[in-house]
């Protein structure tokens, strides 16, 4: 069967916009109730696109040679659904897969209140988690099983590159972005979110609403006030939009600036700077990196990132090759220096 997803932007506040349609044009029942229930969770357009496409991705290998029932889902048939993924010329990612199997656990939970059962094989882990310190009772690690996801590590761009990148501009609306992105360590779907009323320049100020719809206030540097007033004063076209970043010319002039549009923009500029690692995740990583070599507690950072466990934070706090060099070769003057004072001494 042949699968598509739609997004259907007159939908009630209660349903998803998006849906997926069969071959036939018709609503699948079982994913629809599913997204429209996690739409009145309250869960971010951005979110309920991402399980979208992991259902839908399910359901072209779930059905594609016959109408099969969801109850029939087992351990054993997502282990064939993960095979398929991973034989597949272009493989996703164990995060990607991992996601996908988080997304059918959930689904599964929804229609039939129980966890998917084990089938021919049992994958869960052979141990158990105990709680801190061995108190309380012993729980499972996890329910089925997932991929191994590596660890990865992103290196912070360097001050020369982000001289070099910073330079490529010439209107203060992309310089107003970029400030957001490496002083305040925004995420680009917050920047384009931020509207009008969010901005309190006369205070410095800066309400960021951010995942969950959760909100926080951040300090304004001087630098990003600057730029951001001269873009509001110079460059902004006049419209009705509520949202800060708007598109400056073209047929799209005066509406809200897209993520497209923003992907488009940093890799004409990425072109332009020869910086090639310049993207807004990596400026967010740069902003907690800065931040940490400054000396800033980590529960501050936390705040200001906008992350809801430390554990996220900590993931930012990864030193560079050259901060590692930098922090060994100290260490080793002093201690040289402490043997040669060691020797004069009488």
């Amino acid at each position: 069967m042949n699968f598509r997803l739609v997004y259907q932007s007159a939908s009630p506040a209660s349903a998803s916009p998006y849906r997926i349609f069969d071959d036939q044009g018709r609503a699948v029942a079982s994913l629809e109730k599913f997204l429209d229930l996690q739409r009145i969770r309250g869960l971010s357009l951005r979110s309920l696109r991402a399980y979208a496409y992991d259902l839908l991705h399910f359901a072209r290998w779930w059905w594609q040679s016959a109408d099969r029932p969801l109850s029939n889902l087992n351990e054993s048939k997502l282990l064939d659904y993960v095979r398929d993924q991973l034989d597949h010329p272009r493989p996703p990612t164990p995060a990607t897969i991992n996601h996908r199997l988080t997304v059918l656990r959930c689904l599964y939970r929804f229609h039939y209140h129980s966890e998917i059962p084990k089938g021919q094989h049992n994958l869960d882990h052979p141990y158990i988690r105990r709680v801190p310190l061995g108190y309380g009772r012993p729980r499972a690690a996890l329910a089925g099983f997932r991929l191994r996801q590596p660890r990865q590590v992103v290196v912070p761009l360097a001050p020369e590159e982000v001289a070099r990148f910073w330079r490529s501009f010439h209107t203060f609306r992309d310089l107003s972005l970029v400030a957001l992105m490496l002083f305040n360590g925004l995420r680009s779907c917050e920047t384009l979110e931020l509207k009008l009323e969010d901005l309190h320049l006369s205070e410095a100020q800066l309400c960021v609403r951010g995942k969950g719809d959760k909100q926080r206030v951040l300090p304004l540097p001087s630098e990003t006030i600057q730029a951001l007033q001269t873009y509001l004063r110079l460059e902004r076209p006049l419209t009705n939009s509520a949202q800060v970043f708007v598109s400056l010319k073209g047929p799209h002039r005066g509406h809200p600036m897209s993520p497209a549009g923003l992907r488009s923009l940093f890799r004409h500029h990425r072109r332009q700077s020869q910086v090639p690692r310049a993207n807004p995740h990596r400026f967010r990583h740069t902003f907690g990196a800065d931040m940490v070599r400054a000396g800033i507690s980590l529960p501050a950072l936390m705040t200001l990132m906008g992350h809801a466990h430390i554990r996220t934070t900590l993931r930012y706090v990864q030193l560079s090759p050259q901060d590692v060099w930098r922090e060994y070769a100290q260490a080793v003057q002093q201690r040289v220096r402490l043997v040669l004072d060691m020797e004069e001494l009488p």
